[in-house]
């Protein structure tokens, strides 16, 4: 197994400062190409884990382009279409809930993240993660606590996977309408776990994930 060569965090990329300039603080330093990767979908109770990883150009800068959770369903979506207009390449990667529920959340979404880096079509220099776990990548890397708030690549890695999962959630809705993905993503809302308690399980809740609120409501429909 390839061991990731982590760098230290740079004191000078606070939250303060616009979140390109990290970005163009690491291409100074000969970091380029640079990619973002970052992840949507840890915390819900059903659906996939699914990543992206962006290259965004030199001096690119997108405005209102932050933390896709802190941005409006429709801003995510005009943004995501920027972002891919823009980047010089970006990947996804998808791991659903039968595999979460063989792997764990943590071991999917590094996986998750590692096949978004590998479909890059460019080969960076360096990959910036949010969050503090790296990848199995030999690619240089640097992981960034609240690196969606710092850094314009893991900003628009953030928008490109928010929108791809909430894309899939809305398939999945047609294809299970009883629980609305749709409208809660697979989160564990009083609605979702109203529909779980009368509807039992689909096949694309997480069975180990978050299990006691999950499996009690299941349980009590079965009897159980």
């Amino acid at each position: 197994m390839v061991r990731p060569r982590q760098l230290r965090l740079l004191e000078k990329a606070s939250l303060q400062q616009e979140p390109w300039a990290l970005d163009e603080l690491m291409r100074t330093r000969g970091f380029s190409p640079l990619a973002g990767v970052d992840e949507a979908g840890r915390g819900p109770l059903a659906g996939p884990v699914v990543a992206a990883a962006v290259m965004l150009p030199p001096g690119t800068r997108l405005k209102g382009l932050r933390d896709s959770k802190l941005l409006s369903p429709s801003q995510r979506e005009l943004l995501y279409q920027e972002i891919l207009k823009v980047a010089i390449c970006w990947g996804v990667g998808v791991v659903e809930a039968q595999e979460i529920d063989r792997i764990n959340i943590a071991e999917a979404t590094r996986r998750a993240m590692e096949e978004a880096v590998s479909r890059l079509d460019v080969q960076p220099k360096m990959v910036l993660v949010d969050g503090i776990m790296g990848i199995r990548h030999p690619t240089l890397q640097m992981t960034l606590i609240k690196g969606d708030q710092r850094s314009h690549c893991v900003s628009a890695a953030s928008v490109v996977a928010k929108v791809t999962r909430d894309r899939l959630m809305a398939v999945y809705h047609e294809q299970y309408p009883h629980y609305n993905f749709r409208k809660h993503k697979g989160y564990a809302t009083k609605e979702h776990l109203a529909a779980i308690r009368n509807h039992g399980m689909c096949p694309i809740h997480r069975r180990t994930f978050h299990s006691r609120s999950l499996l009690q409501t299941n349980g009590a429909r079965n009897g159980s």
